[in-house]
């Protein structure tokens, strides 16, 4: 998968795109990151990129023009007809608080696309008229934060984890919480015994089947206990 990151503060990225997984996944040539310096396109002499929005207000509003040139220095063709195949297409996203939020049932219809770009907006948000070339909106919580770069981590971060070849195990990512509408299940390691709390028996028994049925039956009573609203859903589906 290939990934276009456009935003005015590219050196926030240095540090999570060299760490774990992502590091990994970009060594294996499984994720292809590009980072694209929205400022770089402004045609204003000091590389501004934001002005005072129509009909007055507070903050700031991001310009139509430095945004969408980089938006079309990413590949992006307005009309989805040049591509045959849906998900060959580049996908924009805009990392945005008005948007879907971000779960494992959007992570799984992303990673179907080849090629991603992703807006990292700021001040009051963007021009409006950006809107027609952003094929969705996306947000990572009921919350605001300073800028689109820290969302965009972390839908980096959630996809790179269940691209094949970034994680040995296959089955820990489909064990994972949220995979089926289910939180995780209670995880131990050694020591068997630490500070008077005991590992359950049933993990120690070696009898797969029942530590399988135990786990299941945990997670569920988990979910139940933490995430009640995750059942409705599961039951919907």
């Amino acid at each position: 998968m290939k990934i276009n990151i456009l935003t005015i503060f590219p050196t926030m990225f240095k540090g999570p795109l060299t760490e774990s997984l992502i590091n990994k996944a970009l060594k294996k040539n499984i994720l292809k990151i590009n980072l694209i310096d929205i400022r770089s396109f402004s045609k204003d002499k000091h590389k501004k990129v934001d002005d005072r929005p129509f009909g007055g207000g507070s903050g700031m509003v991001m310009k139509p023009e430095p945004l969408y040139d980089a938006i079309k220095s990413a590949g992006v063709k307005k009309k989805n007809r040049f591509y045959k195949n849906p998900y060959a297409k580049p996908y924009v996203i805009y990392m945005s608080p008005q948007g879907k939020t971000l779960n494992n049932n959007v992570i799984e219809d992303i990673i179907k696309f080849k090629y991603l770009v992703l807006i990292c907006g700021h001040y009051e948000g963007i021009d409006e008229r950006i809107i027609n070339y952003i094929d969705e909106e996306i947000s990572i919580g009921d919350y605001v934060l300073t800028g689109g770069e820290i969302p965009a981590m972390v839908l980096i971060d959630s996809i790179a984890r269940m691209l094949p070849g970034v994680i040995k195990e296959e089955s820990s990512v489909r064990n994972d919480s949220f995979y089926n509408n289910l939180l995780d299940y209670p995880n131990y390691t050694r020591p068997a015994v630490f500070k008077g709390y005991k590992v359950p028996e049933v993990l120690l028994s070696g009898n797969h089947k029942k530590i399988s049925e135990w786990r299941q039956r945990e997670a569920y009573i988990r979910t139940k206990e933490r995430r009640p609203d995750l059942l409705k859903n599961k039951k919907q589906n």
